[in-house]
């Protein structure tokens, strides 16, 4: 699927008003779940997230969800996997996902990226301590941005 026919998936998702779709091409799934708009409150991000994951998991790591760098001083980083808005809680005055110095585990949600008014949870892809977290919440990020710095155990 190339981004084209993409685009023309989400716009017609979003004329249709539907809030769930999956679907699985050519070994890439794509999932889709619209988030909730609140007026007067905030937004739950349990109902909200959009991933394209290949079929396989070795190819998972390397393509669409959050992707891991190069390990640097003993350290590996998990990037974003888009430009949006980054936010470290599921909603307005809830605990954060993470924190520093907090054990995560592999397929953990760290964070939220909101692009194109969905929500997408950006999971660990490795198991550790996390030692930095590199982005400020509502801070806007850029595809490949540094977002987490994670001690493997």
């Amino acid at each position: 699927m190339n981004i084209d026919e993409l685009k023309e998936l989400l716009e017609l998702i979003a004329e249709r008003n539907i809030t769930e779709f999956e679907l699985e091409e050519k070994g890439v799934r794509i999932k889709i779940k619209k988030a909730a708009v609140a007026t007067n409150g905030p937004v739950d991000s349990s109902t909200a997230a959009v991933a394209a994951l290949p079929a396989s998991a070795a190819a998972e790591s390397a393509t669409v969800s959050a992707s891991a760098e190069a390990i640097e001083n003993g350290l590996s980083f998990i990037t974003s996997p888009m430009v949006g808005t980054l936010y470290r809680r599921p909603e307005p005055g809830a605990e954060p996902f993470a924190r520093e110095g907090d054990t995560v585990k592999k397929g953990q949600v760290l964070c939220i990226i909101e692009a194109m008014k969905l929500m997408n949870e950006i999971e660990s892809e490795f198991h550790g301590e996390l030692v930095e977290i590199l982005m400020e919440n509502g801070q806007t990020v850029q595809y490949g941005d540094r977002l987490f710095a994670i001690r493997e155990t």
